[in-house]
């Protein structure tokens, strides 16, 4: 029984890709039979269910399954005919290195090679699943697709959608870039001055605060604070800033910090053990301050 009638011509090829697919609904106790005639210039596959009863099951596994195949055709498609020019012509101001780089993870984000870490990965997977699902209404349209038309015709509704993918992670490595920049400025300062004091243990509480003392016990934070030109820590002043802050104005040869797991903001510890590198340690229990 007919499932998907699928045509293409040219330089497109996917029968490998299909055999892949038959493979893969075999493991899911899905039987399907490819059928293939070549009609003038087309080469045409048929997929074929044994029975019936298995049709409904395989038309809706089978056609989002080749949702999938087509859009990476579709991703490497736009990459080897529109991907460069695209951002050449809107993000001009790009080095010819960082136009490569920002390639390399735009390609990377499409194909959805790196793992879910924060909001503009579920934006673009998002996006990229919008994008599969605009694909298989088409299946769902008729059982048969011309793919060259296809690519033809429906690429300009799924271009805006990549290209929205490509902005938002050419801005994420934007920020990156001049985050990573910034980080070299601060450890350049810390590795040429002299260290003003020798160890700094940082501990973290429950609430995720935090308490800063030298060896001497004496409580760090109140100092560092008199140093922002007399600013209290409150709703103007972030004390993670006031404490990175007074890390960077004395260089510690050492700072110790316990209980990490309790920070509420990974990104304030990031700070630090990049700025200082081996000169960071990180504790998991408390002990007295010597």
């Amino acid at each position: 029984m007919l499932v998907l009638e699928l045509a293409y011509m040219g330089e497109l090829d996917f029968i490998k890709e299909l055999q892949d697919l038959k493979t893969l609904l075999k493991e899911k106790n899905i039987v399907i039979g490819l059928v293939e005639r070549i009609e003038g210039e087309f080469h045409i596959v048929k997929v074929m269910t044994e029975e019936a009863r298995e049709k409904e099951e395989a038309f809706e596994k089978i056609k989002l399954y080749v949702s999938h195949m087509l859009y990476k055709f579709v991703i490497r498609n736009y990459k080897e005919k529109e991907l460069f020019e695209f951002l050449w012509d809107t993000y001009f101001f790009l080095k010819g290195e960082d136009v490569i780089e920002a390639e390399k993870r735009i390609m990377e984000t499409l194909n959805s090679e790196n793992s879910i870490k924060d909001e503009e990965d579920i934006y673009c997977q998002n996006k990229i699943n919008g994008i599969v699902e605009k694909i298989k209404n088409c299946l769902e349209e008729e059982n048969y697709l011309n793919i060259n038309g296809f690519i033809t015709f429906r690429m300009k509704a799924l271009r805006e959608d990549i290209e929205k993918i490509i902005d938002k992670t050419v801005q994420k490595y934007m920020v990156e870039k001049e985050y990573n920049e910034f980080i070299k400025l601060l450890k350049y300062f810390v590795d040429i001055q002299e260290s003003k004091i020798e160890k700094i243990h940082i501990y973290i509480n429950n609430d995720g605060n935090y308490i800063l003392r030298d060896n001497d016990g004496i409580d760090l934070l109140k100092e560092f604070s008199k140093d922002l030109n007399g600013s209290k820590i409150g709703n103007d002043v972030n004390v993670e800033d006031v404490i990175i802050s007074g890390l960077i104005t004395n260089a510690p040869k050492e700072i110790l910090i316990y209980h990490k797991e309790l920070c509420t903001n990974r990104e304030f510890l990031d700070t630090i053990e990049k700025v200082f590198v081996e000169r960071v340690k990180f504790l998991e229990f408390s002990r007295e301050i010597n």
